[in-house]
């Protein structure tokens, strides 16, 4: 009995499972079975497997060849399967060395000319190897680069079957090939102009400035023309660069999403601005078969911004509280729940009113009253609640606009300089805890012994619970922005100043 085993990573998320890939041939009917729980472009892979050994001159045998994926309950998704199903039958009729393609993990899908295409996921899928213990991968050469940013791993990267099976062994004389690379797609810079671009606006200035120490989430509401684009656009480009282990979980994201990652990993955080016609799936992840991430997963670690966000279906506005409030985004199907990291900072932006003029001062709205309740009504009170900012933008006025050649402004580079030594602080604060930005510290560590603020600094913060101006909630999120001010302006703790402004930034959309 001839059988040929190696290995292959299914994806779930951003977690790999290993996939043992065994090949029986028998003496029966001629054909070609795949079982374990394929999908359909998995299943597809016996004839994509068949076509491409024998244009690559490595013909597999015409005897019935059983290809079983264990563990046989775990579904399984994508054409990376090929290369591994391939090999695995190679081996088991005597062509390539059944050794060798045991103690290497394969991924890849193969054209039916035998040359090998780039598929997405690989950076997910070699780290997910490394954590078993695999030292070799073989993956396709238009997946090279991606794959070699797993340390420790050795990379073994070929153009089509028959490479890969001469590489295992197999007695072929080597072909030219033209390798099949991934086609560069077109990316967005998350660092959308310059700081100091920005005319007037102070306040909201360093709102944005407080909500990049911190990682908190953001709120601008104004009449069209006030600049809340401007200023969602500058907020990536106001946070520091990521760590080594944000980069990597970044990357890995936009290789699950096909977004092109090259030689190195990303370092900035990205910037995610879905169209207000997105689903809950397009915002938080989901797909009928295969778990894709959404807007949101990919923002992890970066910003979401949701411009117009009255015009969002509600549903879709949602789905996003849960990771608001966990950092985590789990997708639920009747087989299988997938994870992925939610630690964005969202930004939403609305007009006032249907017409948008509401509240302007040069401008007459001719929205009726309940016409404006109802636009503002579609976020919902406990999604706003999670906002910790909540800023009102004004219009600049020809004033500001003569002054601004006259004033200096701040740039980005400066504004990222003071972002991050306020970050610093606040890490140095919590490093014997598990959390490192404002935001994400708990109501209990803040309201707790070591934290916690005098009677006199939060009473106006009180009166404000007491009268349900805040919830508890908020009032935890206002105890978060007052230690990012305080961060900022490098004072040991908050004052009554710090408390202030940070309910004023809570409270400013209603006034």
């Amino acid at each position: 009995m001839a059988i040929g085993r190696t290995y292959a990573v299914s994806l779930l998320g951003l977690e790999g499972a290993i996939v043992e890939i065994e090949a029986d041939l028998s003496n029966n009917l001629p054909g070609f079975v795949l079982i374990g729980l394929p999908d359909t472009a998995l299943g597809e892979a016996k004839d994509r497997v068949r076509a491409a050994a024998t244009n690559s001159g490595c013909g597999l045998p015409n005897r019935k060849i059983t290809v079983n994926l264990s563990p046989a309950a775990l579904p399984k998704h994508g054409s990376g399967f090929d290369l591994g199903i391939a090999l695995a039958a190679l081996a088991a009729s005597g062509t390539v060395s059944a050794e060798s393609i045991d103690r290497v993990l394969h991924i890849g899908e193969l054209g039916l000319d035998g040359r090998l295409r780039p598929v997405n996921g690989v950076l997910p899928a070699v780290l997910a190897a490394s954590r078993a213990g695999f030292t070799t991968v073989m993956v396709p050469s238009g997946n090279a680069d991606e794959a070699s940013l797993v340390p420790d791993v050795r990379v073994i990267a070929v153009p089509s079957l028959r490479d890969a099976a001469i590489w295992h062994g197999g007695e072929f004389e080597p072909e030219p090939v033209e390798v099949i690379t991934r086609p560069v797609a077109t990316t967005v810079p998350t660092d959308g102009g310059d700081l100091s671009d920005m005319i007037g606006g102070s306040d909201a200035i360093d709102a944005m400035l407080v909500a990049a120490a911190g990682g908190h989430h953001v709120f601008l509401l104004g009449p069209p023309g006030a600049g809340k684009t401007m200023l969602a656009a500058r907020l990536p480009g106001l946070l520091p660069d990521l760590d080594p282990q944000a980069a990597l979980e970044v990357s890995s994201i936009r290789s699950l999403a096909g977004l092109p990652v090259g030689s190195s990993l990303t370092t900035r955080p990205p910037l995610e601005a879905p169209h207000h016609t997105a689903t809950a799936a397009a915002l938080v992840g989901g797909g009928s078969s295969q778990i894709r991430p959404g807007a949101a997963a990919r923002a992890s670690d970066g910003v979401l911004f949701l411009d117009e966000a009255p015009e969002f279906a509600p549903a879709a506005l949602d789905a996003l509280r849960q990771p608001l409030e966990s950092g985590v985004i789990s997708i639920h199907r009747a087989n299988a729940v997938a994870h992925f990291p939610g630690r964005f900072q969202l930004v939403m932006a609305a007009n006032p009113c249907p017409c948008g003029q509401w509240g302007a001062r040069d401008s007459e709205c001719t929205c009726p009253p309940n016409s404006r309740r109802r636009y503002l009504a579609r976020l919902s009170g406990p999604l706003l609640d999670r906002i910790d900012i909540q800023f009102r933008v004004e219009r600049i006025t020809s004033a500001q606009l003569r002054l601004a050649g006259e004033r200096p402004s701040l740039s980005t580079a400066d504004a990222r300089a003071k972002v991050t030594a306020a970050r610093e602080r606040s890490r140095a604060r919590l490093a014997a805890t598990p959390w490192r930005l404002n935001s994400h510290v708990p109501g209990s560590y803040l309201r707790g012994r070591e934290l916690r603020l005098a009677p006199k600094v939060t009473a106006g913060l009180d009166r404000a619970l007491e009268r349900g101006g805040i919830t508890m909630r908020g009032y935890d999120r206002v105890l978060r922005v007052a230690w990012s001010l305080a961060d900022l302006a490098d004072d040991a703790r908050p004052d009554e100043t710090h408390v202030g402004q940070a309910l004023y930034l809570r409270k400013a959309m209603s006034q």
